[in-house]
């Protein structure tokens, strides 16, 4: 009788736990509601920058929307280090901050191995149309927005034929002003502003 009742009561666990981990994949395959009184913003508006992101004029800017309580960024910060490693000579990178939390910018380089200015600025996301976490936003030179979106289909950001971000960085790179995005790429998915709920 007690080899039923632990085979039961391990049956029951594994049920859970299996329950639990396929509503989170389902939850993660849902995008982001799109909030009351949202605004779009199209590719090719220009954006004008404030503050800090004001002197970035030389070179395209990519700026990485993130909120340090959001699985979602946490799964993505090592896709986002390699972008910087690979393309930082060519595109200027910022990290923009969306938390109510505190932090400071040294506290956020130094927890996710960051070398690129960090900023807490919720306005630049408005500006920029992005409603949850973690966005990729890039702009040419000029400041016009070329990309808004995800950076991959993957969860955890494993997959290149989604890789987004790196396409749109490679579209813009070889000036290929027509490049479409599918809506996977441009649909949020992630984490709700400004609270990490999903």
């Amino acid at each position: 009788m007690k080899k039923w009742i632990v085979m039961i009561w391990l049956m029951l666990l594994l049920s859970t736990v299996g329950t639990l981990f396929w509503y989170n994949e389902w939850v993660y395959q849902l995008p982001t509601p799109v909030p009351k009184n949202y605004k779009a913003v199209n590719q090719g508006r220009f954006i004008e920058l404030s503050g800090p992101l004001k002197g970035y004029h030389s070179k395209p800017l990519f700026l990485h929307f993130f909120n340090p309580d959001c699985p979602c960024s946490r799964f993505n910060i090592k896709n986002f280090r390699l972008l910087v490693r690979q393309y930082g000579s060519k595109i200027d990178f910022v990290v923009i901050i969306m938390s109510n939390k505190t932090f400071t910018a040294k506290a956020i380089q130094d927890k996710f191995d960051l070398n690129v200015p960090v900023l807490f600025d919720a306005s630049i996301a408005t500006s920029c149309g992005v409603y949850s976490t973690p966005q990729a936003v890039l702009l040419d030179s000029q400041h016009k927005l070329y990309y808004k979106g995800n950076y991959n289909s993957s969860r955890y950001c494993i997959d290149e034929k989604t890789n987004y971000a790196k396409i749109a960085i490679k579209g813009l790179l070889h000036d290929n002003a027509q490049m479409v995005f599918n809506q996977l790429a441009l649909r949020a998915y992630g984490c709700k502003l400004p609270n990490c709920t999903k």
